[in-house]
């Protein structure tokens, strides 16, 4: 036995780590590699108190109902009185203030008073009338706003939730809702990470997580609606372009033969393995691992994934590629579906992000305006992307989700001076809509619903982590088995699934 341990031993065993144990008998590289997957698997942990804790095993808990998901987040929040919960009773008290109306109470409500501190939405805020009209849909009779004209023709496959809510009136609702957290509590894992987390891969040449779009990054550092944090950096989302090459420096900066590279990656990696044995914990050199790995094998699927030169002049037409007020959107719609056609777990798409500190959707002004241009700028692709998802027999497994930080209030900002005003409405936390489609959610139903005039969720109420939950679900995880020693979440923060939409 080697000396060091002997001594050790003789002195109570202080004088040797596990680990320096494990790197001695090892002998070399393959010893190194196989202790480092002896700790990862638990195997020398065992006088860990924690060990009665497992890692996931990358499978479903019981028989899902969706294998993939596109999550579909508009940045600044969009209206839900102009979108999937129109309000005809507004246009009636349109020009008072709500005091003046019969819905005054609604500044008593418990949900305001026990709410959002300083919330200002006081006696002086005229109501806005609606900006758009509304139709109902023919085959379900939901009502739409003319706003949403292609998604209305989808209705029959979707089910909108029209009582959310979220406890976080400023801009970091978006991350509230990705999260389950307010902000100020610091980086936390999001439901992308989660998934990304809990199940395993379906294409070992493709990331896992991806990301279209840009997260409003003047709220926090390093995106963090898309992070991993305690889960490790290996679960975070991965960032992809569909305007140019979707992945910079995917290419070598010299030309390389595939056995040339493929041995500086096997070197890389061998070099890295010797290192992990003295660092067990360091999640960031076991990303780096897996990095290298992963970007080897993406330098040829993610640019074929992200390529449309080969889909049908049908299929560009049906999401407006070619339109380019629609162009944005349709590619990072289209690349959702090929992502996902490719095996990818969850693909995140941002809109109306990093153009402005709020996110372009954030309408105190110009609501007319705003949302006309915005709405026209992604409807077509939204609708698109389920239409061709259910033509390819592809929505029966694929849960996508449309959401927003929050709605807007039935009160306008008031006019300020003697400036130009077209009239906007505030913020509203308090009672907003988001919908969910495939994946074995029930289409065509509406759940829950807000006051008459839109501005408490007063039905069936739904913090927003009931969809979160209603996704684990729907992909067979229980939130519950996620957690990780030291990291317990609060039943808010995990949430319910929402059983009234699930088929």
């Amino acid at each position: 036995m080697n000396k060091r341990f002997r001594k050790g031993c003789a002195d109570g065993c202080t004088g040797i780590t596990r680990r320096t144990f494990l790197a001695d008998v090892g002998m070399g590289f393959t010893g190194l590699a196989l202790s480092a997957i002896l700790f990862r698997d638990g195997i020398a942990r065992a006088a860990d108190p924690q060990t009665l804790w497992t890692p996931p095993d990358g499978k479903p808990q019981f028989p899902p109902k969706a294998k993939s998901v596109i999550w579909l987040f508009m940045m600044g929040g969009v209206s839900h009185l102009e979108g999937f919960d129109p309000k005809e009773t507004i246009n009636k008290y349109a020009g008072l203030t709500l005091p003046q109306t019969p819905y005054a109470d609604a500044l008593k409500s418990k949900y305001f008073q026990n709410g959002i501190p300083n919330f200002n939405v006081g006696s002086s805020f005229p109501i806005l009338g609606l900006q758009a009209g509304y139709q109902k849909d023919k085959k379900c009779g939901i009502a739409v706003s003319d706003w949403w004209p292609h998604t209305r023709e989808c209705m029959e496959d979707i089910a909108v939730v029209r009582s959310l809510y979220t406890e976080d009136n400023a801009h970091t609702a978006q991350f509230e809702f990705h999260a389950g957290k307010k902000l100020a509590t610091g980086a936390c894992p999001t439901i992308g990470s989660w998934i990304h987390y809990g199940l395993g891969t379906l294409n070992e040449n493709l990331p896992q997580f991806v990301v279209l779009g840009r997260g409003m990054v003047s709220i926090a550092p390093n995106d963090i609606a898309h992070g991993a944090d305690y889960l490790g950096p290996e679960h975070a989302g991965i960032t992809l372009d569909t305007g140019g090459p979707p992945l910079a420096h995917v290419h070598p900066e010299f030309p390389l033969t595939a056995e040339e590279q493929r041995a500086q990656f096997d070197l890389i990696r061998d070099l890295d393995q010797s290192r992990e044995i003295e660092y067990p914990h360091d999640e960031i050199l076991r990303a780096r691992i897996k990095s290298y790995e992963l970007a080897y094998k993406m330098q040829a699927s993610v640019p074929e994934a992200m390529n449309f030169a080969q889909e049908s002049n049908e299929t560009r037409a049906l999401y407006g590629l070619d339109n380019p007020a629609t162009k944005v959107m349709a590619e990072r719609c289209l690349a959702a579906r090929r992502l996902v056609e490719r095996g990818v777990r969850f693909v995140q798409i941002y809109h109306g992000g990093g153009n402005v500190a709020c996110g372009d959707w954030d309408s105190h002004t110009d609501l007319l305006g705003n949302h006309t241009k915005l709405c026209g700028a992604v409807d077509q692709p939204i609708a698109g992307l389920l239409k061709d998802l259910k033509q390819r027999g592809m929505l029966n497994d694929t849960l996508v989700v449309w959401a927003s930080e929050f709605g807007r209030s039935a009160g306008s900002e008031p006019k300020k001076n003697n400036e130009p005003y077209k009239p906007g409405r505030q913020h509203s936390p308090f009672g907003f809509s988001c919908w969910m489609a495939g994946g074995g959610i029930k289409g065509g139903v509406v759940h829950g619903a807000t006051d008459e005039i839109g501005f408490h969720a007063a039905v069936d109420r739904h913090y927003v982590t009931d969809i979160h939950a209603t996704i684990f679900h729907q992909l067979g995880l229980d939130p519950r088995k996620l957690e990780i020693p030291g990291h317990r979440r609060l039943d808010i923060e995990v949430g319910h699934p929402i059983k009234e939409i699930i088929a």
